[in-house]
C-alpha cells in the first residue's frame, strides 16, 4: 500500500477510540517526508527527493497534486538528489547507503554504484552523470552510466553538495564545510573560486539569464551570483534549512528540510506550494512552562496552542547537539537529550548551548530522569539500559531486544519498552515483565498510576493501570509506524550530521491529564483527552 497520489504520505486502517475518549490533531498531517533534492523532470513535473522517508514524490505545479514516484519501502533508499538524462531515466543519490541508482521510465531500478560514501550531489550534463560526496574528504567525479565505471575529477572536498553545469560548459559546485562555490571544467584541470563567505550553500543551479541561485542552509538565503565577479544580491529570505532548488522557466522552487515547498517567481514574489511541517515527529516532552516541546530530528519545536511550530533549535543553529530523538526536561528551558550521534546531553536552547554527559553509544533511543537526577536511557544498537549518575554511567539491563521508551514508575523503578519482544519490562533487582502481547511498544509514559503504551506495531495507544494490572486499548488505527503492507529499509545516518535514523512515536502527558503522542507515520501529533477534560 502506497499514499495516494492526491499528496497524503500515509493510508491506514480507520482510527477508533475507547468510550469516553475524543482524539484532536494538534499539527497537519505532513504530505512529504521533508523535502530535499529537486529536478524538474522531463515532464514538467518537480521531483522531490525524500531522505527521510525513502521516498520520490513529483508535484505538479498546475494542479498541486503530489504524485508518489519511488515509495517508501521501495527500491531507493534515502534519496538525497535526482537527476534525469535524455531517455527519461532517473537518477538517484542515496546519501545513507552511499549508492547512486537508476530508474528508468518503465520504473525498473537498479543500483549504479554502492560504495560511493555519502553520495549527495548529482547532475546529468549532454547525458554524462557527475555526482560528489557529500563528506569531508568527498570527492567529485564522472560515472559512466552504463556500467558506473568512475573518472575522479577532484578529491578532499570540504562537503560538496548539489551542482550543475553552467552556461559556460563549466561544473558548479558548493562546498558547505568552506562556505564557498567553485568550478571545473568538465574534462578536468585546475577548480576555481566562484563565491565566498556566504551562508552555508548546499545548491546551486542557474537561471535564464545565466546567474547562479544558491541556496543558504544555515542562513534561509536564496542567493543570485553573477559567476564571472562572483557578486551576490538577495533574491529572497526564507526559513533556514533549505536544501535544493530547481527552475521551472523563470521561476525557483525551494525545497526545506520541513518538507515546505517555496515558489519565486520572475518579480521576486514568494508564494508557498507546499507547506512545511514534521518529518517524524519523535519524542515528546512538556516543559518546565507548561510548552509542548517536540523532538523532530534535525529539528526541536516548540508547539504553540494554536497548531503552530516553533523552531527552538535546529542542525545548523549554535550548540544544538545533533539529530534529537530522546527528550527529557529537566528545569526551565533545559533537556537532557539523546541523540542518533550516540550522545547524551543537556541542551540549553536558550543560550545556543550543549554539554555532552555521555558519549559513544549505538542507537540511543528513550531517555527519561528518576530519583536523585539519575538519568536513564535506552540504547538500541547493543540491547542495553544505562544509568548516568554524578557524571558516571553504568549498565542496568543488557541481552534486551530493541530497548527504546523509557520511563519510571511510581517506586522510582525503571521501565523499558523492549520493542523487539514485544514487552515492557521493569528494571529492579531483575528484569521483570510488567506488560506483554505487545507487537512493537515504542514510546511509553507512566501518570497516576497508569503506564501509557505506543505500540507502533499494532497501531494503538494502550493504558495499563499498575495496581489493578487492567489493560486497555484507548485508541487504534493510529497514523504511526509505516503504513499497512510498508516495510522500511534502514536508515544508516549521515555522519557528521545524524547516526542511524529510525522511528520513535513518541507520548507524555500534560499537567491536565492530556496525553500527546507522535504520529510519525502521518508527520503530525496528537492528543487523546478524556471527555469533559
Amino acid at each position: 500500500m502506497t499514499p495516494s497520489a492526491t499528496g497524503a504520505r500515509y493510508s491506514g486502517p480507520k482510527l477508533t477510540l475507547a468510550e469516553g475518549w475524543q482524539l484532536q490533531r494538534l499539527t497537519a498531517p505532513s504530505r512529504l517526508f521533508g523535502a530535499n533534492g529537486l529536478r524538474t523532470g522531463p515532464d514538467g513535473r518537480v521531483y522531490v527527493a525524500q531522505v527521510t522517508g525513502s521516498q520520490i514524490s513529483a508535484l505538479d505545479l498546475a494542479t498541486g497534486e503530489v504524485s508518489v514516484v519511488s515509495a517508501k519501502g521501495g527500491d531507493i533508499i534515502a534519496p538525497d538528489d535526482v537527476a534525469f538524462d535524455a531517455d527519461g531515466n532517473l537518477y538517484a543519490t542515496e546519501v545513507m547507503d552511499g549508492r547512486v541508482s537508476v530508474r528508468d521510465p518503465r520504473g525498473q531500478t537498479r543500483v549504479l554504484r554502492d560504495d560511493l560514501p555519502c553520495a549527495n550531489g548529482i547532475t546529468v550534463y549532454q547525458d554524462r552523470l557527475f555526482i560528489n560526496e557529500c563528506r569531508d574528504g568527498g570527492r567529485l567525479m564522472e560515472l559512466d552510466r552504463a556500467t558506473g565505471a568512475t573518472r575522479i575529477l577532484l578529491e578532499d572536498l570540504p562537503s560538496p553538495n548539489a551542482m550543475e553545469v553552467g552556461p559556460d560548459g563549466l561544473l558548479y559546485y558548493p562546498l558547505m564545510t568552506a562556505n564557498e562555490i567553485w568550478r571545473i571544467d568538465p574534462e578536468g584541470g585546475e577548480p576555481q573560486r566562484v563565491s565566498a563567505d556566504l551562508g552555508v550553500p548546499d545548491a546551486v543551479k542557474f537561471d535564464p539569464q545565466g546567474f547562479i541561485v544558491s541556496t543558504q542552509v544555515a542562513s534561509g538565503q536564496v542567493l543570485r551570483i553573477d559567476p564571472r565577479t562572483g557578486d551576490k544580491t538577495l533574491a529572497a529570505q526564507l526559513t533556514p534549512g533549505l536544501d535544493n532548488l530547481t527552475l521551472v522557466d523563470d521561476r525557483v522552487l525551494v525545497s526545506n528540510f520541513t518538507g515546505e515547498i517555496t515558489e519565486i517567481d520572475g518579480s521576486g514574489e514568494i508564494r508557498t506550494v507546499l507547506p512545511g511541517g514534521l518529518n517524524w515527529p519523535l519524542d515528546l516532552a512538556v516543559g518546565a512552562d507548561g510548552t509542548l516541546y517536540v523532538a523532530d530530528g534535525t529539528y526541536f519545536y516548540a508547539l504553540g496552542a494554536d497548531g503552530s511550530l516553533r523552531t527552538v533549535g535546529m542542525l545548523f543553529t549554535p550548540g544544538y547537539p545533533g539529530f534529537l530523538r530522546g527528550l527529557a526536561p529537566v528545569g526551565q528551558g533545559e533537556f537532557v537529550v539523546a541523540t542518533s550521534g550516540g550522545q547524551i546531553g543537556r541542551y540549553r536552547p536558550g543560550d545556543g548551548e550543549t554539554d555532552y554527559l555521555a558519549d559513544g553509544f549505538d542507537q540511543l533511543y528513550g531517555v527519561a530522569i528518576g530519583p536523585d537526577d539519575t538519568i536513564v536511557f535506552a540504547e538500541l544498537g547493543t540491547g542495553r539500559v544505562h544509568a548516568l549518575r554524578s557524571g558516571s554511567t553504568e549498565v542496568l539491563a543488557s541481552g534486551l531486544q530493541d530497548p527504546v521508551g523509557v520511563a519510571f514508575d511510581a517506586d522510582g523503578y525503571p521501565l523499558v519498552a523492549e520493542s523487539g519482544a514485544g514487552r515492557v519490562v521493569r528494571l529492579a533487582d531483575s528484569t521483570e515483565t510488567v506488560l506483554d502481547g505487545l507487537q512493537r511498544p515504542q514510546g511509553i509514559h507512566v501518570t497516576h498510576g497508569t503506564l501509557y503504551v505506543v505500540d507502533a506495531g499494532a497501531k494503538e495507544v494502550v493504558a495499563f493501570d499498575l495496581g489493578t494490572k487492567v489493560r486497555t486499548t484507548i485508541a487504534s488505527g493510529l497514523p504511526v509506524g509505516p503504513p499497512p503492507g510498508v516495510e522500511p529499509k534502514p536508515l544508516k545516518g549521515m555522519p557528521p550530521f545524524s547516526g542511524p535514523q529510525g522511528p520513535f512515536a513518541g507520548i507524555t502527558a500534560g499537567p491536565a491529564g492530556t496525553l500527546y503522542v507522535s504520529a510519525d507515520g502521518d508527520g503530525s501529533v496528537l492528543a487523546l483527552r478524556r471527555n469533559g477534560t
